[in-house]
């Protein structure tokens, strides 16, 4: 082992990634021992005197590929959180290295004569289900992954896979930067209506650069409560034009999305063609629950049609409102969160900004961790471990003192952090061919709530809280998992379509009053919420449930067909204002460019399965509903639900997973009565 090999934190072998020492110029190096060492493995991997033996290539090949995966998984969890240029100059100058080794290995037919044999041999009937199911998925991923092509169909799939990860890559740069960008330093009075909290917020960051009044950005601690409480209409509407131009042909030429997707969309359809598929939607869906482009929009449509008359009700309301209440005869889309939220407050006698005062972060947490260690027999403790940022924590779980999985916790927002919130895996569970010793999953969960001002702890909105709760559900998922498999433990293997569910089940804990009044504690008195403030939220649950069940059709449609229609990355404005056309009940103004920053298809892995947010919450609503006969803390209930759906990971189809929980397949009916549009 060399000097360099001994000091670069990326190659030092530590159960858990050296965050705090990673640097940028330690990237490249690391990758040069960690490529090498991948490649020579998968060349003893596929030497004829290699055994084609389950065990055999697991420890020859899985082993050197877990080690390489968990690396770059570092640096681009880095890039992700606390990006800086020289991280992204590094992660951009090794990206094409990593796609190229990985499609090649995808792609190696000699590897997949290999696993071919497996699968042909009486051994197979022997391997454990786990170990059939991660086979099963191999041998369809090696199709899917260009293995049975040849000559020139071959170097150009291999060429496409590089093209569109530096594509993506370019895509979500253009996001972070357009975002990062935009600042408007506004006086004290333009702020009136705004939030208090809010409002020493971006005083607070406007001080720190020595400027006048408050500092207001596109992100979301600032963005939304501008848009829903700001009473200046001229305010919302410059954050609102920002906001929906960001990364388009309105700004710099360089961070223009539009040439990105359109090269994007053109490129998968080539790689759908080069596969013998008609669409890239149509090779998408190969590995999910849903069986064709045809069905996914059936569904859609059909929650389309079910949920139009009710949302049709809410704009019309919310019109009457806007115009009798608060003198906005023209309701634009910059007036919409700012007039829903006043008629909320008029009929529910309750504001967002109200309910907030009693959700403080360590309250919350404190709730959110006393369930899981009520319904899922666990317990979550403190732990250490080197992190990127001072406000990221590190956690323990464990069940009878055994160590199940680790999790670190990063919840605020700060420059330099791609918007959103996201579970990602750090390591899956497994049992270690080379050691013989299991692996624990570690996984991040990642917010970006606004921080905490002075001496008072953050507080989070109700949406907050359910984003916490909804993130929470994917890392239970991968941490609880009892598979050892690496390649279907935890979330690996799962359905995209299925990936939804736990994390959309968490999210209706959030709803539950015994729940509630004990992770609740005002954040001046100490008082839990108000059982009265609780019953005005509950009035208020399904408000304008409509118009957001419209809005994520919307969505999921736009995805759909843009990945299902070759062609489109001629016409993507042309789609999206048809699609507007025949979902939306309010359409937005004409210069609205959504898709320019909708980087979940572009460049989040839901292309051509963003649907599966709808889809999922059926699966969810249906599971939740077992939980409602049974009782929502039902530990029986709860253990049911983990060893059925979170334990069994991606070993097991996803609706045989939930048919073990249930009893039987899922239906409808729960999504609707819990969306308030039953009957």
């Amino acid at each position: 082992m060399t000097d360099t090999t001994s000091t670069n934190p990326l190659l030092c072998a530590q159960p858990l990634p050296l965050f705090d020492a990673i640097r940028p110029e330690h990237v490249t190096p690391a990758l040069d021992v960690l490529l090498t060492d991948a490649e020579a493995a998968l060349e003893t991997a596929v030497a004829p005197d290699t055994l084609a033996d389950y065990d055999t290539l697991s420890k020859v090949l899985s082993v050197a590929t877990e080690r390489l995966g968990c690396a770059w998984g570092a640096v681009g969890h880095l890039k992700g959180v606390a990006d800086t240029p020289e991280l992204r100059a590094a992660f951009n100058e090794n990206l094409p290295r990593i796609t190229e080794f990985y499609t090649r290995q995808g792609a190696d037919e000699r590897l997949y004569a290999k696993y071919k044999a497996i699968a042909a041999s009486p051994s197979a009937a022997t391997l454990s289900a786990p170990r059939q199911q991660a086979l099963s998925h191999w041998l369809r991923d090696f199709v899917l992954s260009g293995a049975e092509l040849q000559g020139e169909a071959k170097a150009r799939f291999a060429a496409l896979q590089e093209q569109m990860a530096d594509l993506g890559q370019k895509f979500s740069e253009h996001v972070l930067d357009a975002t990062d960008s935009f600042t408007h330093y506004a006086t004290t009075d333009e702020l009136a209506g705004v939030p208090d909290d809010v409002k020493a917020a971006t005083r607070a960051a406007a001080e720190a650069e020595g400027k006048d009044g408050h500092k207001l950005t596109l992100h979301m601690p600032v963005y939304l409560p501008v848009m829903q409480y700001a009473d200046n209409r001229l305010l919302r509407e410059q954050l609102y034009t920002a906001y929906v131009t960001r990364a388009c042909e309105a700004g710099p030429a360089e961070r223009d999305n539009g040439p990105v997707m359109a090269e994007l969309l053109r490129l998968r359809q080539e790689e759908a063609t080069l596969l013998g598929y008609p669409s890239y939607a149509d090779v998408s869906l190969v590995p999910k629950m849903a069986e064709s482009p045809a069905q996914v929009l059936t569904f859609l449509r059909d929650l389309a049609r079910r949920a139009r008359p009710y949302a049709e009700r809410d704009l019309a309301e919310l019109r009457e409102f806007a115009a009798t209440e608060l003198g906005l005869t023209d309701l634009q889309s910059w007036d919409s969160a700012y007039a829903s939220e006043k008629l909320k407050e008029a009929r529910y006698a309750f504001s967002d900004q109200e309910v907030k005062q009693y959700f403080t972060e360590p309250k919350v947490l404190d709730g959110l961790f006393r369930i899981i260690e009520t319904l899922f027999e666990v317990a979550i403790r403190p732990d250490t471990a080197p992190v990127w940022h001072p406000s990221v924590r590190f956690y323990r779980i464990e069940r009878a003192g055994q160590l199940i999985g680790q999790f670190y916790l990063d919840p605020y927002a700060r420059p330099g952090k791609r918007p959103g919130a996201w579970m990602d895996d750090v390591k899956g569970r497994w049992l270690r061919p080379d050691t013989g010793v299991l692996q624990t999953p570690v996984a991040h969960l990642v917010c970006n709530f606004s921080t905490p001002v002075g001496d008072k702890p953050a507080l989070l909105t109700h949406d907050e809280v359910q984003t916490l709760f909804h993130e929470f559900g994917h890392g239970l998922h991968h941490l609880l998992t009892q598979v050892s498999e690496l390649g279907v433990s935890g979330i690996s293997g799962v359905e995209w379509d299925a990936v939804e569910l736990p994390s959309q089940f968490m999210e209706n804990f959030c709803w539950e009053w015994e729940v509630l009044k004990h992770m609740t504690a005002h954040v001046e008195t100490g008082e839990p919420l108000p059982r009265v403030l609780f019953d005005k939220m509950t009035a208020a649950k399904n408000f304008q449930s409509g118009m957001m069940t419209l809005r994520q059709v919307e969505f999921s449609l736009l995805d759909m067909r843009l990945h299902a229609e070759p062609g489109s990355d001629a016409r993507v404005q042309q789609i999206v204002d048809e699609v507007r056309g025949e979902v939306a009940v309010m359409k937005p103004p004409a210069f609205n460019r959504f898709q320019h920053t909708f980087s979940h298809i572009f460049a989040g892995g839901y292309s051509a399965g963003y649907y599966s947010y709808k889809w999922a919450e059926l699966l969810s609503a249906d599971a939740w509903s077992a939980f409602e006969e049974e009782g929502v803390l039902n530990p029986e209930t709860g253990r049911r639900y983990r060893r059925e759906i979170l334990e069994a990971g991606g070993a097991r189809d996803a609706i045989d997973n939930f048919k073990a929980f249930r009893g039987r397949e899922p239906n409808i009916d729960a999504l609707l009565r819990h969306q308030g549009m039953a009957g």
